[in-house]
């Protein structure tokens, strides 16, 4: 065929095609110009799932008349007018294209009152004739009959609770960003969702359950120009599926693979590799830092910093991960010092939760003997003796258990720490506790294995020891693995690497971190470069050195049916108070559970 232009109809249903995937689809570019409106209350009424009828009311400005025509042209809107206003995007559309494409394969009608207007106007998208309305105020956009006229895209879409499903989710992102707007969603004239405007925690409250405020943490952190706000889960509530991960920029939610692998590292720690983690997260920065027309449906994101980014959000998160939950038990002020009671350990803090203690832990006498490695646990270029330590192996006793001494008395609220004093000892696996709340429980194994894990990493922070290579390992790799070990020698050597090309298409590594000399090392360089080709910070290899750590940790922890003293337990009680992510082993299970005195009293139905 010659070359001709094509007519505007076929225009806007090929740009349908790219925007209007789904009702879901038309719901988000309709309920995001509804938010842009400056609406405080907003209505969604579907009918089956949205393929029937999406009907979006809001309060907001309203369009004038004379717009009304121009709402409904390609390339129309009144939110950008230069490329300095492209680059400086506040608000949730921008384009100009959605009415346009979704017009092109529904029947539309787009009733509004603009402020100063005597009444209503409506104009439907096919024929476009203005006509009186009655409307109080603000928009009501109807989208009848999707894909009508394309009824092979028709046959792709799912069952109506699929559909309505995909909608929901749609409502749900939205209602996260703006919980200052009052939200409403039927379907099929059953009211599915009322959310009053209120605050961040109230909306999260609404959409997300009880359970995962919960077992979530707060995160507030700034820096410069970035900030993060919102709620991370611990790894009690980690999940199968992704279902639970609401991530902002600029209150727009995307899903960008640079946050995703700056959220992933931060749980890393404490995770399982199958699970997932629920958030709900807000990232601030200037609109000039980030590109948001790099997608048609606006869902990714480009960064011009993306290292600070990634850099912000995985410490910011990690920091606020690494807390140990012991600190809810008691409150965190201060408190002043006093004596500690009879048959406590020496040197507790007066502070029943101290912050996490950076470089070294400050262990006291009976710690000390209690949690030292094995020899034959701990090699000795990683864990050298501490000057005064007494290295003590622990091998089960034989016979009967020690009888235990008897527990401390438990002292005033102020004095008394969070994860209380041992009371117990059960069938050797248990540590049982008495706080001021009730009673804690502790798994004694995973408990030690991460106070060891902990102490490793923090006597190998710092520059790697290097294991040279007697016999370079040499390996073929394709050219962007040439450029990117090109592009990033500085930074491989720091890490301990020495790398060099052997040929057209070949890498000869000579030295290697002397942690991981026994590593794989050709899969291990690559995996290395691939990262450092699609992320700006790379944790490869603290991910490779920190999987042998807790591989040793694990062997060096105290085991099942050691029996322990009180003075023993207890000792591991102050220890998780001081140790960072001492909620979870390395394996990501929780190391204890706290059972307060009104769980006790269901329990036993006291009270009634």
């Amino acid at each position: 065929m010659p070359i001709h232009l094509l007519p505007d109809h076929l225009i806007n249903q090929i740009a349908a095609g790219e925007v209007v995937e789904r009702p879901a689809s038309v719901l988000k570019e309709v309920l995001e110009n509804a938010m842009d409106a400056g609406s405080t209350a907003v209505e969604v009424q579907l009918e089956q799932g949205g393929v029937r009828r999406i009907r979006v009311a809001d309060d907001g400005c309203g369009i004038p008349k004379d717009e009304l025509p121009l709402a409904l042209e390609r390339h129309a809107t009144s939110k950008i007018a230069s490329l300095d206003d492209l680059e400086h995007v506040g608000t949730m559309g921008f384009r100009g294209e959605a009415l346009a494409a979704i017009a092109a394969v529904s029947r539309m009608s787009i009733t509004s009152r603009f402020d100063n207007e005597a009444h209503a106007w409506r104009i439907d998208a096919d024929p476009r004739e203005l006509s009186p309305a009655a409307l109080n105020h603000g928009t009501v956009v109807d989208v009848a009959d999707l894909y009508f006229n394309t009824p092979a895209r028709r046959k792709f879409l799912k069952s109506e609770g699929t559909e309505f499903a995909h909608c929901d989710d749609v409502f749900r992102r939205l209602a996260l960003a703006r919980p200052d707007v009052a939200l409403q969603l039927s379907h099929n004239g059953r009211v599915s969702l009322r959310l009053p405007s209120g605050r961040r925690e109230a909306r999260v409250r609404s959409l997300l359950g009880d359970d995962f405020l919960n077992a979530a943490r707060l995160v507030e952190a700034d820096a410069g120009p970035l900030r993060l706000t919102g709620y991370a889960s611990l790894p009690a509530y980690s999940r199968s599926s992704r279902d639970a991960q609401f991530f902002y920029v600029n209150g727009r939610f995307v899903r960008d693979k640079l946050l995703t692998h700056a959220i992933r590292e931060a749980y890393a720690d404490i995770l399982h590799g199958s699970r997932h983690p629920a958030y709900v997260l807000f990232l601030e920065l200037d609109p000039y830092g980030v590109d948001v027309n790099v997608h048609p449906a606006k869902i990714e994101v480009r960064f011009r910093d993306s290292r600070a980014v990634h850099q912000f959000v995985y410490h910011a998160l990690k920091r606020t991960l690494a807390a140990s939950g012991a600190g809810g038990l008691a409150d965190e002020a201060s408190r002043p010092e006093a004596p500690a009671p009879p048959g406590a350990p020496a040197g507790r803090p007066s502070h029943p939760h101290p912050p996490p203690q950076q470089g070294r832990l400050a262990m006291e006498p009976v710690s000390r003997a209690y949690f030292d490695f094995a020899a034959s646990a701990r090699p000795e270029p990683v864990a050298p003796p501490q000057a005064g330590f007494t290295p003590t192996a622990f091998a089960p006793r034989a016979g009967t258990p020690q009888p235990a001494t008897a527990a401390p008395a438990m002292p005033a609220g102020d004095l008394a720490p969070p994860l209380g004093y041992a009371l117990a000892q059960l069938h050797g696996v248990y540590i049982l506790a008495q706080n001021e709340a009730g009673l804690i429980l502790v798994d004694m194994h995973a408990a030690h294995e991460r106070i060891l894990y902990e102490r490793l990493k923090t006597l190998l922070d710092g520059t790697p020891g290097v294991q040279r290579l007697l016999i370079p390992a040499v390996f073929g790799v394709g050219a962007k693995d040439m450029a990117t070990a090109e592009e990033h020698a500085e930074l491989l050597e720091r890490m301990g690497f020495e790398i060099a090309p052997a040929g057209p298409a070949e890498l000869a590594v000579r030295s290697v971190p002397a942690l991981l000399a026994t590593a794989p090392v050709g899969e291990l360089v690559r995996s290395l470069l691939a990262e450092l080709r699609d992320y700006p910070a790379t944790e490869v290899i603290t991910a490779r050195r920190n999987e042998l750590l807790a591989t040793m940790a694990c062997h060096g922890a105290v085991r099942a049916n050691r029996s322990l003293t009180i003075p023993e337990m207890n000792a591991l009680l102050r220890e998780m108070e001081a140790t960072e992510r001492a909620d979870q082993c390395n394996h990501g299970r929780p190391t204890w559970t706290a059972l307060t005195m009104a769980d006790l009293d269901k329990l036993f139905l006291r009270g009634r």
